[in-house]
């Protein structure tokens, strides 16, 4: 085959590829984690045969849009360290807020499949670094309580995420009402 071949079946693969991961996530964020990769195929305009060459099961296919989130948050993370300390870490818990009430158990089914999983570790250290860097500028100029640790917003952040699944703009209503609770007295 000619290399004038080879680009748009490539071109053609990527596309699929990222559509079948965008409609994938959309679907997760709708439906669950549980939704049919039937109905991911169907909403991406491919076939199922398309799907399962791009994805040979529904852990790798959930496993990819996880990754994919991860890889949003750290974007998004240092976007926002150079924005005002407490308006950034702010932004950063309500945007959380929205990823985690949007991947409507999707760490649930990754870490039932496989405990082990790094891609699980490294969203977790993603979050975790970006909410104490963001946390700790935030009491460098004293908008948060001192005593206010990460790992205290992190957990905040999922109790409400599973208290309101599928429900973001009721996460992110919740999460300022208690987040006043961690103002300076």
């Amino acid at each position: 085959m000619t290399e004038a071949h080879t680009r748009p079946q490539r071109s053609d693969w990527q596309r699929n590829h990222m559509r079948l991961v965008a409609v994938a996530a959309a679907l997760v964020a709708q439906d669950g984690a549980q939704v049919s990769l039937e109905k991911i195929a169907r909403e991406a305009g491919v076939g199922s045969a398309t799907l399962h060459r791009h994805f040979p099961s529904r852990h790798t296919m959930l496993e990819e849009v996880f990754q994919d989130s991860t890889a949003h948050l750290r974007r998004r993370a240092a976007e926002l360290a150079g924005e005002d300390p407490h308006a950034a870490l702010l932004t950063w818990l309500e945007e959380l807020m929205v990823a985690a009430a949007s991947t409507r158990g999707l760490a649930a089914a990754l870490d039932a499949a496989d405990s082990a999983a790094p891609y699980s570790q490294t969203c977790h250290s993603v979050v975790r670094e970006a909410t104490a860097d963001l946390l700790g500028r935030a009491h460098h100029l004293a908008t948060v309580r001192p005593d206010v640790s990460p790992d205290d917003l992190i957990a905040l952040v999922q109790a409400i995420a599973q208290a309101t699944e599928g429900d973001p703009p009721r996460a992110v209503r919740l999460l300022r009402l208690a987040l006043d609770g961690v103002r300076p007295r």
